[in-house]
Protein backbone atom coordinates (compact mmCIF):
# COMPACT_ATOMS: atom_id res chain seq x y z
CA UNK A 1 0.00 0.00 0.00
CA UNK A 2 1.34 3.21 -0.98
CA UNK A 3 2.41 5.90 1.52
CA UNK A 4 0.14 8.80 1.43
CA UNK A 5 2.04 11.68 0.25
CA UNK A 6 1.19 14.57 2.73
CA UNK A 7 -0.05 17.77 1.10
CA UNK A 8 2.19 21.11 0.92
CA UNK A 9 0.98 24.56 2.66
CA UNK A 10 2.90 28.12 0.99
CA UNK A 11 3.07 30.29 3.45
CA UNK A 12 3.57 34.07 1.59
CA UNK A 13 3.93 36.13 4.68
CA UNK A 14 5.35 36.56 8.44
CA UNK A 15 1.16 37.36 9.20
CA UNK A 16 -0.18 34.29 7.76
CA UNK A 17 2.32 32.01 9.48
CA UNK A 18 1.63 33.95 12.80
CA UNK A 19 -2.50 32.94 11.87
CA UNK A 20 -1.20 29.03 11.18
CA UNK A 21 0.48 28.92 14.79
CA UNK A 22 -2.43 30.42 16.24
CA UNK A 23 -0.05 33.38 17.47
CA UNK A 24 -1.38 36.92 17.60
CA UNK A 25 -0.57 39.27 14.80
CA UNK A 26 3.05 40.47 14.57
CA UNK A 27 4.17 43.77 15.42
CA UNK A 28 6.18 43.84 12.27
CA UNK A 29 4.90 42.34 9.00
CA UNK A 30 7.90 41.96 7.59
CA UNK A 31 9.82 40.58 10.92
CA UNK A 32 9.03 38.32 13.95
CA UNK A 33 10.55 36.46 16.50
CA UNK A 34 8.31 33.30 17.26
CA UNK A 35 9.71 31.59 20.79
CA UNK A 36 8.32 27.80 19.47
CA UNK A 37 6.84 27.09 23.34
CA UNK A 38 4.35 29.53 22.31
CA UNK A 39 3.25 27.24 19.26
CA UNK A 40 -0.25 25.98 19.76
CA UNK A 41 0.33 21.83 18.32
CA UNK A 42 -1.08 21.72 15.25
CA UNK A 43 -3.75 18.42 14.47
CA UNK A 44 -1.11 16.80 11.93
CA UNK A 45 1.57 14.61 13.04
CA UNK A 46 3.45 16.19 10.24
CA UNK A 47 3.50 19.49 8.20
CA UNK A 48 5.20 20.34 5.34
CA UNK A 49 5.65 24.06 4.41
CA UNK A 50 6.92 26.49 2.32
CA UNK A 51 7.71 29.84 3.52
CA UNK A 52 8.13 32.15 0.72
CA UNK A 53 10.30 33.86 3.64
CA UNK A 54 13.72 33.79 5.66
CA UNK A 55 13.85 31.96 8.23
CA UNK A 56 16.98 31.87 11.43
CA UNK A 57 16.29 29.02 13.46
CA UNK A 58 17.29 27.49 17.29
CA UNK A 59 15.63 24.81 18.64
CA UNK A 60 17.23 22.91 21.80
CA UNK A 61 15.33 19.71 23.28
CA UNK A 62 13.13 18.93 20.41
CA UNK A 63 11.48 16.18 20.87
CA UNK A 64 10.94 14.27 17.28
CA UNK A 65 12.24 15.01 14.60
CA UNK A 66 12.63 17.82 11.50
CA UNK A 67 13.02 17.45 8.07
CA UNK A 68 14.90 20.01 5.92
CA UNK A 69 15.85 18.96 2.26
CA UNK A 70 16.55 15.37 2.37
CA UNK A 71 17.90 14.57 5.88
CA UNK A 72 16.40 14.24 8.95
CA UNK A 73 17.83 15.83 12.32
CA UNK A 74 17.86 15.92 16.20
CA UNK A 75 18.03 18.75 18.27
CA UNK A 76 18.37 17.44 21.39
CA UNK A 77 21.45 20.00 22.40
CA UNK A 78 20.42 22.94 20.46
CA UNK A 79 21.75 23.82 16.81
CA UNK A 80 21.19 27.14 14.63
CA UNK A 81 19.55 26.09 11.44
CA UNK A 82 18.50 28.61 7.79
CA UNK A 83 16.58 28.57 5.34
CA UNK A 84 15.84 30.44 2.80
CA UNK A 85 12.22 31.44 0.60
CA UNK A 86 10.92 28.87 -1.34
CA UNK A 87 12.08 25.68 0.54
CA UNK A 88 10.31 22.65 1.79
CA UNK A 89 10.53 22.50 5.52
CA UNK A 90 8.76 19.38 7.62
CA UNK A 91 8.24 18.59 11.05
CA UNK A 92 7.53 15.54 12.57
CA UNK A 93 6.27 16.63 16.16
CA UNK A 94 6.06 12.85 17.29
CA UNK A 95 4.28 12.05 20.63
CA UNK A 96 5.89 14.79 22.93
CA UNK A 97 6.62 18.18 22.12
CA UNK A 98 9.14 20.35 23.96
CA UNK A 99 9.83 22.93 22.08
CA UNK A 100 12.59 25.46 23.34
CA UNK A 101 14.25 27.97 20.89
CA UNK A 102 12.75 30.63 18.86
CA UNK A 103 12.93 31.52 14.78
CA UNK A 104 13.35 34.85 13.80
CA UNK A 105 11.53 35.60 10.44
CA UNK A 106 12.23 38.15 7.58
CA UNK A 107 10.40 38.84 4.64
CA UNK A 108 12.57 39.84 1.27
CA UNK A 109 10.67 42.67 1.04
CA UNK A 110 12.67 44.07 4.40
CA UNK A 111 15.95 43.86 2.72
CA UNK A 112 15.38 44.28 -0.67
CA UNK A 113 16.37 48.34 -0.89
CA UNK A 114 19.39 47.76 1.16
CA UNK A 115 22.75 46.05 -0.09
CA UNK A 116 21.83 43.41 2.11
CA UNK A 117 18.85 42.31 -0.65
CA UNK A 118 21.89 41.64 -2.89
CA UNK A 119 24.22 40.24 -0.91
CA UNK A 120 22.24 37.89 1.00
CA UNK A 121 22.65 35.31 -2.00
CA UNK A 122 26.17 35.23 -0.32
CA UNK A 123 25.21 33.66 2.95
CA UNK A 124 25.38 30.15 1.50
CA UNK A 125 24.18 28.45 4.77
CA UNK A 126 20.85 29.40 3.90
CA UNK A 127 21.01 26.55 1.42
CA UNK A 128 22.60 23.82 3.89
CA UNK A 129 20.89 21.03 5.06
CA UNK A 130 19.65 20.48 8.37
CA UNK A 131 22.01 18.06 9.25
CA UNK A 132 24.68 20.83 8.57
CA UNK A 133 23.81 23.16 11.22
CA UNK A 134 25.51 25.32 12.90
CA UNK A 135 26.27 24.14 16.54
CA UNK A 136 27.03 27.32 19.17
CA UNK A 137 29.24 27.82 21.87
CA UNK A 138 27.29 29.29 25.16
CA UNK A 139 29.30 33.03 23.50
CA UNK A 140 28.72 32.45 20.86
CA UNK A 141 24.63 31.73 21.52
CA UNK A 142 24.88 34.66 23.93
CA UNK A 143 26.36 36.84 21.02
CA UNK A 144 23.14 35.72 18.69
CA UNK A 145 20.76 36.40 21.14
CA UNK A 146 22.11 40.01 22.45
CA UNK A 147 21.88 40.83 18.37
CA UNK A 148 17.78 39.20 18.01
CA UNK A 149 17.34 41.33 21.37
CA UNK A 150 18.35 44.29 19.65
CA UNK A 151 16.49 43.74 16.17
CA UNK A 152 12.98 42.82 18.51
CA UNK A 153 13.48 45.58 20.46
CA UNK A 154 13.16 47.93 17.90
CA UNK A 155 10.33 46.53 15.97
CA UNK A 156 8.91 46.91 19.03
CA UNK A 157 9.01 49.92 20.58
CA UNK A 158 10.51 52.48 18.25
CA UNK A 159 8.84 52.90 14.64
CA UNK A 160 10.34 56.14 13.20
CA UNK A 161 12.06 56.35 9.94
CA UNK A 162 15.45 55.17 10.62
CA UNK A 163 13.73 51.47 12.33
CA UNK A 164 13.99 49.96 9.06
CA UNK A 165 18.07 50.85 8.86
CA UNK A 166 18.38 49.31 12.53
CA UNK A 167 16.83 46.50 11.87
CA UNK A 168 18.62 45.57 9.00
CA UNK A 169 21.83 46.61 10.14
CA UNK A 170 22.01 44.49 13.03
CA UNK A 171 20.57 41.61 11.16
CA UNK A 172 23.52 41.59 8.24
CA UNK A 173 25.48 41.76 11.51
CA UNK A 174 23.90 38.59 12.99
CA UNK A 175 24.92 36.98 9.54
CA UNK A 176 28.45 38.07 9.04
CA UNK A 177 29.05 36.46 12.81
CA UNK A 178 27.07 33.45 11.71
CA UNK A 179 29.38 33.03 8.70
CA UNK A 180 32.57 33.15 11.24
CA UNK A 181 30.90 30.84 13.58
CA UNK A 182 30.51 28.75 10.34
CA UNK A 183 34.48 28.84 9.34
CA UNK A 184 35.21 28.41 13.37
CA UNK A 185 33.49 25.10 12.95
CA UNK A 186 34.64 23.79 9.72
CA UNK A 187 38.05 24.14 11.13
CA UNK A 188 37.26 22.66 14.67
CA UNK A 189 35.47 20.02 13.62
CA UNK A 190 38.56 18.44 11.83
CA UNK A 191 37.48 14.92 12.57
CA UNK A 192 34.36 15.02 10.82
CA UNK A 193 35.62 17.91 7.97
CA UNK A 194 38.63 15.69 7.15
CA UNK A 195 35.68 12.81 6.26
CA UNK A 196 34.23 15.03 3.96
CA UNK A 197 37.28 16.26 2.47
CA UNK A 198 38.50 12.06 2.38
CA UNK A 199 34.62 10.92 0.77
CA UNK A 200 35.32 14.30 -1.90
CA UNK A 201 38.32 13.07 -2.88
CA UNK A 202 36.97 9.75 -3.65
CA UNK A 203 33.94 10.92 -5.37
CA UNK A 204 36.08 12.95 -7.64
CA UNK A 205 38.42 9.82 -8.35
CA UNK A 206 35.36 7.58 -8.86
CA UNK A 207 34.21 9.96 -11.20
CA UNK A 208 37.31 9.36 -13.62
CA UNK A 209 37.20 6.03 -13.28
CA UNK A 210 34.09 5.11 -14.96
CA UNK A 211 34.51 3.97 -18.42
CA UNK A 212 31.25 5.68 -19.47
CA UNK A 213 31.91 9.55 -18.61
CA UNK A 214 28.74 11.57 -19.68
CA UNK A 215 29.67 14.74 -18.62
CA UNK A 216 32.15 16.79 -16.66
CA UNK A 217 31.71 16.72 -12.93
CA UNK A 218 29.93 19.38 -10.84
CA UNK A 219 29.34 20.64 -7.49
CA UNK A 220 25.80 19.61 -7.06
CA UNK A 221 26.92 16.19 -8.93
CA UNK A 222 29.52 15.37 -6.80
CA UNK A 223 27.71 17.07 -3.22
CA UNK A 224 24.99 15.06 -4.07
CA UNK A 225 26.69 11.90 -4.02
CA UNK A 226 28.22 12.59 -0.75
CA UNK A 227 24.62 13.27 0.76
CA UNK A 228 25.50 17.06 1.79
CA UNK A 229 24.61 20.57 -0.20
CA UNK A 230 26.81 22.27 -2.67
CA UNK A 231 26.87 25.36 -0.68
CA UNK A 232 28.12 23.66 2.88
CA UNK A 233 30.49 21.44 0.66
CA UNK A 234 32.44 24.81 -1.52
CA UNK A 235 32.59 26.84 1.69
CA UNK A 236 33.77 24.33 3.70
CA UNK A 237 36.96 23.72 0.83
CA UNK A 238 37.17 26.89 0.81
CA UNK A 239 38.06 27.57 4.35
CA UNK A 240 39.79 24.27 5.32
CA UNK A 241 41.69 24.68 1.77
CA UNK A 242 41.56 28.20 0.43
CA UNK A 243 39.66 27.02 -2.29
CA UNK A 244 36.23 26.03 -3.18
CA UNK A 245 35.00 23.37 -4.94
CA UNK A 246 34.85 24.21 -8.60
CA UNK A 247 38.90 25.04 -7.87
CA UNK A 248 39.14 21.56 -7.01
CA UNK A 249 37.17 19.99 -9.64
CA UNK A 250 39.33 22.09 -12.30
CA UNK A 251 42.86 20.43 -10.66
CA UNK A 252 41.71 17.36 -11.28
CA UNK A 253 40.95 17.42 -14.85
CA UNK A 254 44.16 19.07 -15.29
CA UNK A 255 45.72 16.46 -13.32
CA UNK A 256 44.14 13.87 -15.47
CA UNK A 257 44.31 15.55 -19.11
CA UNK A 258 48.24 15.63 -17.96
CA UNK A 259 48.59 11.98 -17.66
CA UNK A 260 46.62 11.69 -20.60
CA UNK A 261 49.04 13.49 -22.85
CA UNK A 262 52.04 12.32 -21.38
CA UNK A 263 50.71 8.70 -21.19
CA UNK A 264 48.94 8.20 -24.48
CA UNK A 265 48.34 8.24 -28.10
CA UNK A 266 45.23 9.73 -27.73
CA UNK A 267 44.53 13.41 -29.77
CA UNK A 268 43.41 16.25 -27.76
CA UNK A 269 40.01 15.81 -29.02
CA UNK A 270 39.71 12.56 -28.04
CA UNK A 271 41.04 13.31 -24.45
CA UNK A 272 38.50 16.14 -24.12
CA UNK A 273 35.64 13.64 -24.89
CA UNK A 274 37.41 10.99 -22.63
CA UNK A 275 37.29 13.94 -19.61
CA UNK A 276 33.29 14.74 -20.06
CA UNK A 277 33.89 17.71 -21.84
CA UNK A 278 31.44 18.56 -24.68
CA UNK A 279 33.88 20.31 -26.95
CA UNK A 280 37.42 20.21 -27.33
CA UNK A 281 37.81 24.02 -27.70
CA UNK A 282 36.60 24.22 -23.82
CA UNK A 283 38.96 21.14 -22.79
CA UNK A 284 42.10 23.33 -24.42
CA UNK A 285 41.09 26.69 -23.10
CA UNK A 286 40.62 25.55 -19.50
CA UNK A 287 43.80 23.54 -20.05
CA UNK A 288 45.90 26.76 -21.10
CA UNK A 289 44.04 28.55 -18.55
CA UNK A 290 45.89 26.47 -15.96
CA UNK A 291 48.91 25.70 -17.53
CA UNK A 292 49.69 28.64 -19.61
CA UNK A 293 50.46 26.46 -22.28
CA UNK A 294 48.35 23.88 -25.14
CA UNK A 295 47.58 20.67 -24.24
CA UNK A 296 49.49 19.93 -27.64
CA UNK A 297 52.88 22.04 -26.07
CA UNK A 298 52.35 20.34 -23.02
CA UNK A 299 52.83 16.42 -25.02
CA UNK A 300 55.33 17.71 -26.88
CA UNK A 301 57.65 18.94 -24.07
CA UNK A 302 57.47 15.06 -23.10
CA UNK A 303 58.34 13.94 -26.51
Amino acid sequence: MAKEEKSVTIINSVSELHRMLKLPPPKNTLISLINHKDEVPQDQTVERLVLNFYQICIKRNFKGQFKYGRNYYDFDKGTMTFSAPQQVISVDQGDEKDNEGWSLLFHPDLIRNYPLGKNIKNYGFFSYEVNEALHLSDDEEQLIEGLVSNIVTEYESRIDNLSADVIVSNLELLLNYCNRFYSRQFITRKMANNDVLTRFEMALNKHFEDDAITGLPTVHSLASEMGISSSYLSDMLRTLTGQNTQHHIHEKLIEKAKENLATTNLSVSEIAFKLGFEYPQSFSKLFKSKMDITPLEYRQSYS
